[in-house]
């Protein structure tokens, strides 16, 4: 059987389809946020949460009233277990696609290479995906910057990396908004650039940050965040941009 996604090579013939803000539904577990996207031929995520989000996000598409909806593709921000951990089960179980960044595949297939401070993290994934079973994966389709999804009136890929070597965000043109990853965490006065031992290289994790301020924002939709308006979040983004 063919799949049907707009992140792979083949895609469907979207109708005419009304994009608002709620088409957009942020998911919340164990720590982290990932993004349902509501499109005319279905549902696609960005990212697929940590432990318990793959029933977190039946529940919330439900009671959206999404439940009829089909969940087309999973658009991956980088490889780090908290991000890609339900992406091979929800793949399988609706028949999607997942588009990722290139750069990270070591992270989808399960050894990664952590060197320097960034071991801890090596560790501590070595032994989540030892405790949460994680399925290795290919992914359908590479993401290679600047790469463009036809989603909410069109998603480009940024490459923003230093968190890690494939770190990628993805910028709605239309309505301003970036969903940024892990390129910075959004908890009010206390927001703050990843530690040094979460980055595979802090310095280009700091440029990015101006990269992704270089672009015409309105709004951001970090993954590590408390509730906050788009615009709150992006406030938050530019008091740590160089020019911050």
């Amino acid at each position: 059987m063919t799949r049907v996604s707009k992140l792979g090579p083949v895609f469907i013939v979207s109708l005419p389809f009304r994009n608002t803000d709620d088409n957009v539904l942020a998911i919340r577990s164990f720590g982290i946020v990932h993004y349902v996207i509501r499109d005319s031929d279905g549902l696609y995520l960005i990212d697929t949460g940590f432990i318990g989000a793959s029933r977190r996000t039946e529940r919330a598409i439900e009671a959206r009233g999404w439940g009829a909806l089909p969940i087309r593709g999973i658009l991956l921000t980088h490889g780090h277990l908290d991000h890609i951990l339900n992406a091979a089960p929800i793949a399988r179980r609706h028949d999607a696609c997942i588009a990722a960044p290139r750069a990270d595949h070591d992270h989808y297939l399960g050894h990664p290479q952590y060197r320097g401070p960034n071991r801890f993290v090596g560790i501590l994934e070595t032994v989540g995906k030892s405790l949460c079973r994680f399925e290795p994966f290919t992914p359908d389709r590479w993401v290679e910057d600047g790469d463009e999804f036809p989603l909410l009136g069109g998603l480009r890929a940024i490459h923003l990396p230093g968190h890690t070597a494939g770190h990628t965000g993805y910028f709605c043109e239309s309505r301003g908004w970036l969903f940024s990853g892990d390129l910075f965490a959004s908890f009010g006065p206390f927001s703050h650039r990843p530690p040094v031992f979460f980055n595979e290289d802090s310095p280009a994790a700091r440029r990015s940050i101006d990269k992704a301020l270089s672009l015409n924002l309105r709004g951001v939709l970090p993954h590590h965040c408390l509730q906050a308006t788009p615009q709150a979040h992006l406030e938050r983004l530019r008091r740590l941009g160089t020019n911050g």
